[in-house]
């Protein structure tokens, strides 16, 4: 059993709390102040969950704490209504945030994460994947909110979003949720087999005919060799279903219908007890339409519906999950974990991201291979890694070098208020400037506090 020490909890949450981390084998030890927390590391060095509810206070204690043990472990634990202090906590070194109510399996994942990171500095595997959904932004708790619902149930589960939103890990976090789940998680490309291999990968046999009614209990075949079988007790995750043939389909719909089938080995009826899940875009309802999914797949598949937001509608996450990029990155290419400084975080967090997390990684991979040596991420390393060609919304083409300055700073102030929800304060101190210039900056610019501004060209100034 894993041990964390964890320092700042609000009493009235503490039960719940250790409940929590109890179920995912992470046991805890309450820490009051920060000379407790030194003494109890000094005799055992753990690594340490940081509660930043009391804001300043709680972030000079996680400067304290990082000064005098720095090989320390750490994280925080921040409040989704103070979306500021996640940016403050990665900025104050912190390996990972979370979001209140912690999850025990979420810590548990995190630390063993880390662990990996470690033994990748000195030649690991690589092969390490998160299946942490970051949930700092309202938009993600309604989402997460669907998870937990879908984690209680067997049912089937239609994720849909774009790409590099995310939908496999949630359907990874649903899968390790689910109560009494002893199966594997299975995921199938239909796109990525023509029609009769698809048969067999699934099946482990083609259909012996187009009518499985013609076996002696009305069942679906299916062989200990496919991967139908491998997903037995578990979860059989799909990508590209449109890209399935309509005969493998039907049979999908009849094994997900019954609930049995026939194992070719034994010739005799199984029960078959697979989680069904589909990963797809916003065009699955033409698909449907259209006959290119079958309406009986597409209801068994499609008994919950989470929709996945984009990265650029949920600004709010991107500083955390920029840091575990970063972190992960580091780790591949084992080098010394680098630290994004406030401008560049900021600058991360403002760019449109229309690729979402895969393109986010992709860019914090080669910020880290281009940067040059030491600790530090700057803002001139992110923008040496800005695509002027426009693949980014802020570096739009046309216009005079003023004309492009203004629609940069317009775009970037905006986003900056998007992620304070509104805030002055919070956002000129992000920006590094005083409220009265950025009053001005946004009364110039035609920024409205909360949304961004819909003409086509600001008024420079």
């Amino acid at each position: 059993m894993k041990s964390v020490l964890y320092l700042g909890c609000p009493e009235s949450e503490r039960q719940e709390t250790e409940r929590l981390l109890s179920a995912a084998s992470v046991s805890v030890i309450w820490a009051e102040n920060v000379p407790f927390a030194l003494s109890e590391l000094q005799r055992c060095d753990m690594p340490v969950l940081l509660d930043l509810s009391r804001g300043a206070a709680a972030l000079q204690i996680a400067r304290e704490l990082r000064t005098e043990r720095s090989s320390t472990l750490m994280f925080a634990v921040v409040d989704t209504r103070r979306p500021d202090l996640t940016t403050e906590a990665v900025l104050a070194g912190m390996a990972d945030v979370f979001a209140r109510p912690i999850g025990g399996r979420r810590v548990a994942n995190a630390i063993d994460r880390e662990q990996r990171y470690e033994s990748r500095q000195f030649g690991g595997s690589l092969d390490a994947h998160s299946d942490d959904l970051y949930t700092h932004s309202p938009v993600m708790r309604d989402v997460m909110a669907l998870v937990a619902r879908a984690s209680t149930m067997r049912d089937g589960v239609l994720i849909r979003g774009e790409q590099g939103t995310g939908r496999q890990v949630a359907a990874r976090v649903i899968h390790a949720s689910q109560s009494g789940t002893a199966g594997a998680f299975v995921m199938i490309d239909c796109a990525a087999f023509d029609s009769a291999s698809l048969d067999v990968h699934l099946f482990g046999e083609a259909a012996r005919s187009s009518n499985a009614d013609q076996t002696p209990h009305g069942l679906e075949r299916v062989s200990i060799h496919g991967q139908l079988h491998a997903a037995l007790n578990g979860t059989l995750y799909l990508l590209n279903v449109a890209d399935a043939s309509t005969r493998v389909q039907a049979r999908l719909a009849r094994v997900l219908r019954d609930r049995e089938a026939i194992l070719v080995e034994s010739s005799a009826p199984i029960g078959f007890d697979v989680r069904p899940m589909a990963g797809v875009d916003a065009g699955i309802d033409t698909a449907v339409q259209e006959g290119r999914v079958r309406e009986d797949l597409f209801r068994r598949l499609s008994v919950i519906r989470i929709d996945m937001p984009p990265l650029r509608h949920r600004r709010q996450d991107i500083p955390a999950l920029a840091n575990y990029f970063l972190r992960d990155v580091c780790a591949s290419l084992r080098v010394p974990t680098k630290a994004l400084s406030r401008s560049a975080l900021s600058l991360i967090s403002a760019l449109p991201w229309r690729g979402n997390g895969v393109e986010l990684r992709t860019f914090i991979e080669s910020v880290v291979t281009g940067s040059p040596g030491g600790r530090g991420i700057g803002l001139e390393d992110v923008l040496a890694n800005v695509r002027l060609d426009g693949g980014s919304a802020v570096f739009s083409k046309g216009g005079t070098l003023r004309q492009a300055r203004a629609r940069f700073e317009r775009e970037y102030i905006a986003a900056v208020l998007e992620q304070h929800q509104g805030r002055i304060s919070d956002a000129a101190k992000t920006l590094g400037i005083q409220r009265t210039n950025l009053y001005r900056k946004m009364r110039s610019l035609r920024v409205i506090a909360g949304r961004r501004c819909q003409n086509s060209d600001p008024t420079p100034y």
